[in-house]
């Protein structure tokens, strides 16, 4: 296969605003180019507005011409290439879901970002349903907007955008592709994820939360992780990080109490976890969010 012949390339993308983890660009060329083999963890959205892209994504070939969209999940595998006549001019949006998880997403979390679901799949609403076309394309026109502009509360306006284009996804997934759970589901972990929340700055152990949800330990991990589209450890770690960055970011305190504060006295640990999520050390995210506009 020549996905396997030609060595890929695992992107590292780069953030203006570290702290919100999405990149945005306006793209145009005239002459023809194109991408070798390479993946990102961000999910990323093309819409074209004048030319033609062909585009593989894992084994799916796409021909993209103004005015259409094609979505590419976290990881999966694609390159492309543009052709001199007329030209290419697309919009490209790329972020990362894991930092939009909250209360009102956390129902629909798994099946968006579900391990080894191949989100392009969902390309097949854009060939059949013009409208879901047409939102897409307009939320990313006005997240560049609101990035370029930069005008009071530009961060909410995008995550407002990002929660528009995941319930666009879910609304016109017609073929039923990405199998929404239960919403029994997730409120049976409730309690579980009230105690979290009131016990961040806390070690929180698997054992902790078995009695709450009333569960065998084996039960639990395995049916938070199917509920969840995650493990207890990687929520309870997610959590536990944006307590982290909200107190870098309001008060003047060392990264030490930082770390204690969420219950990660250990610092390597504490400094391996939070450069999982945001590829950099506590100090430098603060620098670099003093920085950001």
């Amino acid at each position: 296969m020549e996905i396997r012949q030609e060595k890929a390339h695992n992107e590292v993308i780069n953030y203006e605003n570290p702290f919100m983890s999405v990149r945005i660009l306006k793209s145009a060329a005239k002459r023809n180019g194109g991408t070798k083999w390479h993946y990102h963890k961000e999910i990323e959205i093309l819409c074209i507005q004048d030319g033609r892209l062909d585009i593989t994504v894992e084994e799916d070939h796409y021909i993209l011409r103004s005015g259409d969209v094609l979505i590419i999940g976290a990881k999966e595998l694609h390159k492309d290439r543009y052709y001199e006549s007329p030209g290419i001019c697309l919009l490209l949006f790329q972020f990362d879901i894991e930092q939009y998880l909250e209360n009102s997403t956390l129902p629909y979390y798994r099946a968006i970002s579900e391990p080894g679901f191949p989100l392009h799949k969902l390309n097949y609403i854009f060939q059949e349903n013009r409208e879901a076309c047409l939102k897409l394309h307009s939320a990313v026109q006005t997240i560049l907007q609101e990035t370029s502009e930069k005008q009071e509360g530009y961060e909410m306006a995008v995550s407002l955008q990002i929660k528009s284009i995941m319930l666009t996804l879910l609304r016109s997934d017609t073929r039923r592709l990405l199998q929404l759970k239960e919403q029994g589901e997730i409120t049976r972990l409730k309690p579980v994820l009230d105690y979290v929340e009131q016990h961040l700055g806390d070690k929180i152990q698997v054992e902790d939360v078995c009695c709450i949800a009333n569960v065998s330990y084996y039960y639990f991990v395995k049916y938070f992780k199917k509920v969840m589209g995650m493990s207890f450890l990687e929520y309870v770690n997610f959590k536990k990080i944006k307590k982290a960055e909200r107190i870098l970011l309001t008060k003047d305190v060392s990264v030490s109490q930082v770390a204690e504060s969420i219950g990660m006295p250990n610092m390597a640990h504490f400094y391996k976890v939070f450069r999982k999520y945001n590829h950099c050390s506590p100090n430098e995210f603060r620098k670099k969010m003093e920085w950001s506009p």
